[in-house]
């Protein structure tokens, strides 16, 4: 699935060749068990240095990125897939070494609610500066099902979980825009009726963005590991 664009449902739409499925997963996933998690100790670098020095990012971590209208989060999210790589953690008195351990590394990256305009981007930039043949796109457009937008991070993260667990990539998830995740669930839990909570959100929403955020980690046993970069833009921030 590395180098190819998917909608928000997963189906292709770079006009590539059928995906013929070795299996069928659940994309409901399962959060990963804390007895079952190893401690991060190897890094993700980004290529931007505020990030890399002040609040590095190790392998298996989660850590947001909140933006507001009008500041360029599409564009360093397109940075990070143009540059992140991976850093060995090196033993005392040894030094670092070129190899193929970005060989091993991959890109899930799955953009909601976006305009026409933010998707062309992304698919240009990515294919413009050769990041694609290591990106996996999921692209959920404004004007597609809402339902769609909330099985999107889930299917992402699906193919991540394949890519980390069973193929032994460190994987780096990009979720933009989160905040795009949330009104959805706020628009299919007032069709439902349901009794909202704080700003009209169902008072569930923290337990299901906890169901998205805790399926990031490293677990014992396995080589591969998967890393979450989720962007938020903030709501009501005019």
């Amino acid at each position: 699935m590395l180098g190819r664009i998917f909608n928000g449902s997963g189906k292709p739409i770079d006009n590539g060749p059928p995906i013929l499925p070795e299996a069928y997963l659940d994309i409901s996933g399962s959060s990963i068990n804390p007895s079952e998690r190893t401690y991060p100790e190897e890094m993700i670098q980004t290529g931007i240095s505020t990030i890399d020095v002040m609040n590095s990012i190790a392998r298996g971590q989660k850590i947001p990125l909140f933006s507001a209208a009008g500041l360029p989060h599409n564009e360093i999210a397109a940075q990070i897939c143009r540059q992140a790589g991976l850093v060995k953690r090196l033993e005392k008195g040894k030094h670092a070494e070129g190899g193929g351990e970005d060989d091993n590394f991959a890109i899930v990256f799955a953009a909601m609610g976006v305009n026409m305009e933010t998707a062309q981007f992304f698919k240009r930039d990515f294919e413009e500066n050769g990041s694609m043949e290591r990106v996996t796109l999921f692209l959920n457009l404004a004007n597609d099902p809402t339902i769609e937008r909330i099985i999107t991070p889930r299917i992402a993260l699906t193919t991540a979980e394949y890519l980390a667990y069973e193929c032994g990539k460190h994987v780096l998830v990009i979720l933009t825009d989160m905040s795009s995740y949330a009104d959805a669930l706020r628009e299919v839990s007032a069709a439902r009726e349901e009794v909202p909570g704080r700003r009209g959100y169902p008072g569930y929403m923290y337990t299901d963005l906890a169901t998205i955020y805790e399926r990031a980690g490293r677990i014992e046993g396995r080589t591969g590991s998967i890393t979450q970069i989720p962007i938020l833009t903030m709501p009501n921030d005019a």
